[in-house]
């Protein structure tokens, strides 16, 4: 039987009504209590670092859950991260840069109704994170949610009630869930050696989503406040070239001071193309800027924040485009 260490930290599946809408409330032991059929597959130790609405976490709490599995990775077979649905796949995507080449599993689940409701999704959910935490297959980091498992650098909440809340973009899921036992499409080998644990991140992260019309003043808070800028930009990517091309004028200066920065595109699927259009050409005469690619928006925020912590120049390119866990490709 294997030891799993549930680490609860709020989301819509630990909440109740208190008046005031949904708020998270209920213990990590009132979880496993619903859920009773758990103690079957596997034996469960609780811990609970905080209980949040997940649009309360940020990097801080990454940081606290990477330690917590960090302090406890030899005691146990695997650990099952409760959470909620919001930014469950930042969560996700931040865990998969801060713990990389993980032979054991990391699972995160939570559901979009609370465990106390009637028809909620949370029991199933809750129910196949251990199972597939449990499966000897499992590794890395990924979300078990409506019977899907998704990496954790591929996932993305695209449905803000319906159960199958969770999307793997332009990547296939890896398993699914038949029967409280995982179906796997892809098979790869568990990673050998240690894991390795990193335990800073720079906040100092922007996501720039253009607009018809916005103004390129908006560089006057970013040289400010920002070590690195993601731009998302329209369709395949570029900047405009109104106001005597401005934009690129200040993103030129912004590059020129040390900072980095990385273009994106609002589309969810199929990712950027930046040499398709003039606009996006033009960029390349602002300096080194580099591309997501077919990056989830979520895995782009959380890598930037890893490599930026200590890494710039070159070495932050190189680290960018060198793939963790299928991000970029």
């Amino acid at each position: 039987m294997k030891n799993i260490l549930m680490i609860a930290t709020g989301g819509t599946i630990a909440s109740r009504n208190t008046g005031n809408g949904l708020e998270p409330v209920i213990s990590s032991e009132e979880l496993l209590d619903c859920v009773p059929e758990i103690a079957q597959s596997c034996a469960v130790t609780a811990a609970q670092p905080f209980n949040l609405d997940s649009t309360n976490i940020c990097g801080a709490h990454w940081l606290a859950i990477a330690k917590l599995i960090e302090e406890n990775y030899a005691k146990y077979d695997g650990f099952v991260v409760t959470h909620g649905t919001d930014t469950m796949a930042y969560t996700a995507a931040a865990l998969s840069y801060l713990i990389q080449n993980s032979a054991k599993p990391i699972v995160l689940t939570g559901s979009q109704k609370s465990v106390y409701t009637r028809d909620t999704d949370a029991r199933r959910n809750l129910s196949e994170a251990f199972s597939y935490c449990a499966d000897d297959g499992a590794s890395g980091v990924h979300i078990v949610f409506d019977g899907n498992v998704i990496l954790g650098t591929r996932a993305k909440k695209t449905r803000t009630r319906s159960f199958n809340a969770f999307s793997s973009i332009d990547f296939p899921a890896v398993a699914v869930m038949r029967e409280g036992k995982p179906f796997y499409y892809i098979e790869e080998p568990k990673p050998a050696g240690a894991p390795v644990f990193f335990r800073a991140l720079n906040e100092n992260v922007f996501v720039l989503k253009m607009i018809p019309g916005i103004r390129a003043d908006i560089f006057d808070y970013l040289e400010a406040h920002c070590d690195g800028l993601i731009i998302e930009s329209f369709g395949a990517g570029g900047l405009p070239n109104y106001d005597n091309d401005a934009f690129f004028a200040r993103l030129k200066a912004f590059l020129a001071k040390g900072k980095t920065a990385v273009l994106t595109t609002q589309v969810e699927r199929e990712g950027s193309a930046m040499d398709t259009y003039a606009v996006g050409r033009k960029l390349r005469a602002c300096g080194n800027i580099l591309e997501a690619r077919c990056m989830t928006l979520e895995a782009t925020v959380a890598k930037l924040m890893w490599l930026l912590a200590f890494a710039g120049g070159k070495e932050a390119e190189r680290l960018f485009y060198t793939p963790v866990a299928h991000d970029i490709f």
